[in-house]
């Protein structure tokens, strides 16, 4: 009997009989649709059926949160935001930023079966089977299993199958003074002046071609070199040339507008529980911009527009 098996019931109140039968086809038990992209086409979402669902949170909170995680990598991670991301660059000069293509399928089962036996994970074979029927879903007309966009588990399982990539590629480019953070798909290097940025691009395509695990594949069209004589953004954040990180003049501009359209009862219960969780995100990343925000409009409306969204901070 699978000490797996045994592990996941007890977490989850289900029968080992019924965690063995979700196990079985686990790899097809996903609801896919697509939501559009900011920049236009769509993204397909694989939603896992719910008892899926469960054993995926429950594999995260016994096993996954175990296994190693590189610093550089600032995704998903309990404490660390975008913020913390573009925070890493503040000090630099210009930075240079890739994307990875497709990555959450690109990232596939016998990634994870390799780091299993590598890093010796489970005990049985068995235990290995198992987290992977329930860690990876089938593609439609497709025998590989790869990781799902929607399942609550492949955001910190591709953080751990990416620590080796994440270590070597940081000590690299360490060499020539490059700074480097990965969020997701989001590769960013910075560096104190532009020629420390030289070799960056030769270095990453060097290791991605003798990475077999994951096998990954660069955006051609979402390379960009920025200097401070342009905007800086990382994950969608601005550096500024004084040191700090911004929203940017958009954002608040959006920011600003939606509050004096709530302060004229202009806006709906959903477009309301939507500004206070764009406030509540402005305030980790630009506090200083929401205290002048609140000097204008009055501490006590702000508020009332946070506890719309149940984001009330702690002051």
């Amino acid at each position: 009997m699978s000490s797996l098996v045994s592990s996941l019931a007890g977490q989850t109140g289900l029968s080992e009989s019924d965690v063995r039968k979700i196990i079985a086809n686990a790899p097809s038990k996903y609801k896919v649709y697509t939501i559009p992209k900011r920049n236009g086409g769509v993204r397909i979402i694989s939603q896992p059926a719910r008892e899926l669902k469960a054993l995926q949170r429950a594999l995260m909170e016994t096993i996954l949160v175990q296994l190693p995680v590189h610093q550089c990598a600032t995704a998903y991670r309990l404490g660390t935001s975008i913020r913390d991301n573009a925070l890493r660059h503040v000090r630099n000069g210009p930075i240079l930023k890739f994307d990875f293509a497709n990555f959450f399928p690109s990232i596939t089962a016998s990634d994870w079966i390799s780091y299993c036996t590598d890093a010796a994970v489970f005990d049985t074979d068995s235990d290995i089977y198992s987290s992977t029927q329930i860690l990876f879903r089938r593609g439609d007309g497709k025998v590989r299993l790869h990781l799902a966009i929607g399942a609550p588990s492949s955001p910190c399982l591709s953080n751990i199958l990416m620590y080796k990539f994440d270590s070597e590629i940081s000590e690299l480019v360490a060499r020539d003074k490059v700074t480097y953070t990965r969020y997701a798909d989001d590769l960013t290097f910075s560096a104190p002046r532009t020629g420390y940025l030289t070799g960056v691009e030769r270095n990453l395509r060097r290791l991605l071609q003798r990475t077999k695990s994951p096998s990954l594949t660069l955006n051609e069209t979402k390379t960009v070199l920025a200097t401070k004589k342009y905007k800086r953004m990382v994950t969608g954040l601005i550096l500024t040339n004084d040191g700090k990180v911004s929203l940017g003049h958009e954002r608040k501009r959006r920011l600003r507008a939606a509050i004096h359209n709530a302060l004229q009862n202009k806006l709906s219960a959903a477009e309301l529980a939507s500004l206070g969780g764009l406030l509540g995100f402005a305030e980790d990343v630009e506090p200083d911009f929401v205290a002048k925000l609140e000097a204008k409009y009055g501490a006590e409306f702000m508020q009332a527009i946070r506890r719309v969204a149940g984001t009330t901070l702690p002051r």
